[in-house]
């Protein structure tokens, strides 16, 4: 070997690690700003005057585009090259970010959260791809276990310090937190990412890709408004369930009828892919509710400030540590063990949450919370393994998108889901209980009672009807919790179908 050679080697060691340090950054980035805007939607709700199922549309139309845009991250990169793809993404991420904190309108949130979204939907896909590339096949692991340790330590670092800051502050600063880092990796990028080879020839499924974007944006506002508007009693729902109608219907028959179709049909011909996807949608409907019901719930009802809910959805993160650290352990056994042990966590954990009430303390919404994360952790590693186990390595990339993309979307609409049920319920209960706010109940005559709750005064009827209005809330994010609890055990039978690695 020359002392040339010998020179270059610990160079190119050196430029891998700050390849992996860049990629890490833009990742860590990626789910501080998925998981701290959380903390703040009760915030949010109030400063833009929107109700709880309109402040929900930031979360589910982020994810939404997020889910639509991330099979396209093969595309990009091999049109137009891994850096520039990642370098655009990143500052037009960072840009989108600072919008989110300068938004004055409902509106103008939603556009600038899908517009995040959309951005942020390649850099994780991307950065494992650069990652593969840049490390030798045997170092493979450990730069992987280095580089998802962004996306579990950014779940701990985001909520925390981002209730702090929206206390300290306002909720805008949630956003503005996170642009120091965004600079710093658009920095990394344009100094040590190297650009890959591109096919300028490489076309897009336009009409695959945008029958399915149609299809599903429907299917999301449908959700998100169906409640408010009374479902199929509103034109505007019954537009929209024909649009997504027509949508999933041209992207079935084009992928059936394409040659070089947007989303292959043939993938689901694996039966553990196929099971596989059923899998994931329910571990995206599972991924974000609590995040998205926990705030408001802890704020509205039970008067927590931002920096102790931050904490709450930081125990997440930290429950998200351990379990990635234990499933290594448990990787020994049968990887629909641990898959079983993560919905399973999620079961209890949302039967837990269900036994909820107006006096919830703390702790037992951080263990809660916590075993929420062990439970994704439990879930992540082994649904991979057992989701590709089967399918031609050929039909990875195509698999990976189309896995990545339900489940999003299953966060997406469970999310519009479930803040339904706690919309449906609220109403619904709040009309059977306010019923006995009457002079005729005696209860009201009671010293005990009427010491607060006074009906004969006007403050005492408005003290009453917001008590009222606070019980029937917590009665919906109950049944929502149960759901949610029902949703994770009914999967579980249905784990030992699938073919282990290997098997006949």
């Amino acid at each position: 070997m020359t002392v040339s050679a010998v020179a270059e080697a610990p160079k190119a060691d050196l430029e891998r690690y700050f390849v992996l340090g860049t990629v890490t950054l833009a990742t860590m980035m990626f789910a501080m700003a998925v998981t701290n805007s959380y903390v703040v939607l009760p915030q949010m709700q109030g400063s833009l005057s929107a109700t709880q199922d309109q402040i929900a549309w930031s979360v589910t139309f982020n994810l939404v585009a997020m889910a639509v845009l991330t099979p396209t991250s093969g595309w990009l990169a091999d049109r137009f090259g891994r850096r520039a793809v990642m370098l655009w993404c990143v500052a037009g991420f960072s840009v989108s970010t600072l919008l989110c904190g300068t938004a004055t309108t409902l509106e103008a949130l939603v556009a600038y959260r899908i517009a995040q979204g959309a951005l942020g939907a390649p850099i994780t896909p991307l950065s494992q791809a650069i990652i593969l590339n840049a490390f030798p096949r045997h170092q493979h692991a450990v730069a992987t276990a280095v580089w998802g340790m962004g996306v579990v330590v950014g779940p701990i670092i985001g909520p925390t310090l981002g209730g702090f800051i929206a206390e300290a502050y306002n909720w805008r600063w949630v956003f503005f937190m996170i642009l120091p880092v965004c600079v710093l990796s658009v920095l990394g990028i344009w100094i040590f990412i190297t650009e890959s080879q591109s096919d300028r020839n490489n076309r897009l499924d336009w009409t695959g890709f945008l029958a399915l974007a149609l299809a599903i944006g429907s299917l999301q506002l449908m959700l998100d408004r169906g409640e408010r508007l009374d479902w199929f009693n509103s034109l505007e729902i019954i537009v929209e369930a024909s649009l997504a109608l027509i949508g999933f219907y041209i992207f079935v028959v084009h992928s059936f009828t394409s040659t070089d179709p947007f989303l292959r049909p043939q993938l689901l011909l694996d039966r553990n892919f196929a099971l596989g996807l059923v899998f994931a949608l329910v571990f995206g409907a599972l991924a974000f509710v609590p995040m998205v019901l926990l705030p408001t719930l802890l704020q509205d009802l039970r008067g927590f400030p931002d920096s102790v809910v931050g904490v709450v959805l930081a125990a997440r993160g930290v429950g998200s540590m351990i379990g990635t650290v234990t499933v290594v352990w448990m990787s020994r056994f049968d990887p629909r063990i641990s898959l079983a042990i993560g919905f399973l966590s999620q079961g209890f954990s949302g039967l837990f949450m269900a036994q909820f009430d107006l006096n919830v303390s703390i702790w037992d919404a951080m263990w809660t919370s916590a075993l929420q994360g062990i439970g994704n952790s439990y879930l992540w590693v082994p649904l991979t393994v057992l989701a590709f186990a089967t399918l031609p390595a050929r039909q990875m990339g195509e698999g990976t998108a189309v896995f990545h993309l339900i489940r999003n979307l299953g966060s997406a609409l469970f999310i519009s889901v479930c803040v339904g049920v706690v919309v449906h319920y609220t109403g619904v209960n709040y009309s059977v209980i306010s019923e006995h706010i009457s002079e005729f109940n005696e209860a009201f005559h009671l010293s005990s009672v009427a010491g607060g709750w006074n009906i004969d005064t006007l403050d005492g009827v408005a003290r009453a009807g917001r008590e009222v209005e606070r019980q029937a809330s917590m009665i919906g994010y109950i049944n929502a919790f149960y759901l949610f609890s029902a949703v994770s055990f009914a999967i579980v039978p249905f784990i030992f179908f699938l073919k282990l690695p290997g098997a006949k």
